[in-house]
């Protein structure tokens, strides 16, 4: 199993180029089942969970071609003759569930098993189950399968009993071709949900509202082919700045935007971070020791949980104690513990971390438990004295493309070792 050995100490500098983003590309991609005509998508991250995608899409008859070297890929739902998602290959990405919705509008009916992931809370999938019943399907659960069926959705007026990325992307893709007009109410915010929306849009799919939280639909018969560009990849630009921040230096991130980053800049500048924004670029100085920043994870627009594990990273070492509240899932400080073996004073009581910067951590041998997890046991080791070694980076790979090419390009000393 691949490890990262990173020997810490190293000042960040120079330029790297942020990817397309995993979590607009995951439900963006499903949106092709959609339709019997080619979709073509640019600016497609290589990670491991777009490749699981891939593989499960395409055993349902998708027809799939992508270019590795532009981040190309073009799907051809026309022949689609398998609504199933079967346990192997939904097994380690949550995200397989964003099959559903599309399958049972275009199909009839989806055989969609229960998804797996990251192990950090529950993340129920009864918000898009509910949604699907209210539009007419009929559903049951057997053997760990989500079995949906209905001949055509009906429009209905749905509202989520909590704030849900996967479960409003699913109902929208799944309105689209239903009869009517569906109305999503307390639906999620997230540039990645306004990003698929816009991708429906150039489909023919008729929505309003996206990225505000009433989402309307007015079913069409069909959605034609298209192509969309997926856009830039927000938490993994917020990962370099926080890993900038930490180990200090100048760097200067493209080909993406401030524009979805505001709380995220807002707390590197109070930490003391100078920031400079382009139309497609950012770029960080850290002068020196930081100031520690207290956070509190809430639904967008305010304080992502995706960058939760990245500052704290940083308070490890940051001048004074901040507090930090995780809002979203409970189940998301394990990262804690390894933090603590690099030496971090960290006290936890709940959803509640408590933290107190130390003049430096060490390096030891820690475990990622995550995929944002292990970015802040990414950015600790960069500022940590020696090595330290991280197990268990598959999660990296499911989420970052290239992570240890472009850190090295910044100057981190960093290796895998297989």
């Amino acid at each position: 199993m691949d490890k990262l050995r990173i020997t810490g100490g190293t000042r960040l500098s120079g330029e790297a180029r942020i990817s397309g983003a995993k979590n607009a590309a995951l439900p963006i991609l499903c949106a092709a089942l959609l339709t019997r005509e080619p979709m073509t998508f640019t600016n497609v991250p290589r990670l491991q969970d777009i490749r699981t995608l891939l593989a499960l899409i395409e055993q349902m008859g998708v027809s799939v071609a992508r270019d590795e070297a532009d981040g190309t890929v073009t799907l051809d739902a026309g022949a689609l003759d398998n609504p199933v998602a079967p346990y192997e290959r939904v097994k380690t990405m949550r995200a397989s569930i964003l099959v559903l919705g599309p399958l049972v509008a275009r199909c009839g009916e989806a055989r969609v098993s229960l998804p797996g992931g990251c192990a950090i809370g529950a993340r129920p999938v009864d918000q898009h189950i509910k949604g699907l019943q209210a539009m007419g399907a009929q559903i049951s659960v057997e053997h760990g399968y989500i079995h949906a069926a209905s001949p055509r959705l009906k429009g209905a007026r749905l509202f989520t009993d909590m704030v849900t990325v996967t479960g409003t992307e699913n109902l929208m893709m799944a309105a689209c071709l239903a009869e009517g007009e569906t109305v999503i109410e307390n639906a999620a915010r997230e540039p990645e949900v306004v990003d698929l929306a816009n991708c429906l849009v150039a489909m023919g799919a008729r929505i309003s509202g996206a990225g505000t939280d009433v989402i309307r639909i007015q079913g069409v018969d069909k959605l034609h082919g298209a192509t969309h560009r997926i856009m830039p990849d927000r938490i993994e630009t917020g990962t370099y700045l926080c890993a900038a921040a930490a180990a200090g230096g100048d760097i200067r991130l493209t080909g993406t935007s401030s524009a979805y980053l505001d709380v995220v800049i807002d707390k590197l500048l109070d930490a003391g971070c100078e920031i400079d924004t382009e139309r497609d670029a950012i770029r960080l100085r850290a002068p020196g020791r930081l100031s520690a920043v207290s956070i509190r994870t809430a639904p967008y627009p305010a304080f992502p949980t995706d960058m939760q594990a990245q500052f704290m990273a940083i308070n490890c070492v940051a001048e004074g104690t901040a507090i930090i509240r995780e809002t979203i899932f409970e189940n998301r400080f394990m990262h804690a513990v390894e933090l603590q073996r690099l030496g971090a004073d960290i006290r936890i009581d709940g959803n509640t971390a408590v933290v107190t910067g130390v003049e430096r951590l060490e390096g030891a041998t820690v475990m990622a438990t995550d995929l944002r997890a292990s970015a802040g046991l990414v950015i600790a080791a960069l500022v940590a004295e020696g090595e330290t070694t991280i197990e268990r980076i598959y999660h990296l790979d499911r989420g970052y493309e290239q992570l240890e090419h472009k850190l090295a390009a910044l100057g981190a000393r960093v290796e895998r070792l297989r």
